[in-house]
């Protein structure tokens, strides 16, 4: 079954890459790159290091974005949800900030931190730390109360209930969380390379864009942010299959 699932996957690449293809042909022109052009132009960078060094900004940023999201989401949500009060204080606010997209912020950034690596990180941070509260407060809401009942039963306290009954029931929806926290701190970056910082696969893509005729650099651009981010994505699901898993 896997190696059909793989087999099929490949297929599928194969496909897009000969529709692709044969579609700049039929179109007869040359400004959108075909396939070749777009290896070539990562051969390019690569030799010449830029390649490199741009994924290493992106990823730097996204590291100190998402991390920082996660250290204090996370936590701050499974708070609010084993506390009501706080809950009820703070949900209002939280569902104010939830709907502004985090570009929204990027002149704010600016003005506070100055055009770089700082801007990037707050921006990131931003777009993955309320994600990150939201999903860890419904995980402690759906945590069976009966299961809590029995914990206090037992002579457990507060905080032995919250660390040994509720932590470990609501880590793999916490996890489900931060796969979908990661995929918007990594299309938040490049869309911040863009405006904030001055390297990173956002910014390749401008600066290719304003060479002139190297759309070629743009596309590889474009595929590199396709395939880190499937990286990314593939090994939060293995993260979440090995918390699904019976122990």
């Amino acid at each position: 079954m896997r190696r059909r699932k793989v087999f099929l996957s490949v297929i599928g690449l194969v496909g897009l890459v000969v529709a692709w293809s044969v579609g700049i042909r039929l179109a007869g022109q040359t400004i959108l790159p075909g396939p070749y052009r777009v290896v070539l132009g990562l051969v390019d960078l690569a030799k010449r290091g830029v390649l490199l060094r741009h994924v290493v900004a992106s990823l730097f940023r996204v590291t100190w974005g998402y991390g920082l999201a996660v250290l204090v989401g996370i936590p701050l949500g499974l708070s609010l949800g084993w506390w009501r009060r706080g809950e009820l204080a703070l949900n209002p606010l939280l569902q104010i900030l939830r709907p502004i997209s985090p570009l929204a912020w990027i002149p704010v950034s600016i003005l506070w931190f100055g055009v770089g690596d700082l801007s990037a990180v707050f921006i990131i941070f931003l777009g993955s730390v309320l994600p990150l509260t939201m999903s860890a407060m419904n995980a402690v809401a759906s945590v069976p109360e009966v299961h809590v009942r029995a914990g206090r039963n037992f002579g457990l306290s507060s905080s032995e209930v919250l660390t040994q009954i509720v932590f470990p029931s609501v880590i793999p929806q916490l996890v489900v969380g931060m796969r979908l926290a990661l995929g918007v701190a990594w299309l938040v970056v490049v869309a911040a390379e863009m405006i904030a910082v001055n390297s990173g696969l956002g910014f390749l893509i401008v600066d290719a864009r304003n060479a002139g005729d190297r759309y070629d650099l743009v596309v590889a651009g474009m595929l590199m942010i396709g395939v880190i981010g499937l990286l990314l994505d593939l090994g939060m699901r293995r993260l979440e299959a090995a918390q699904l898993q019976p122990a």
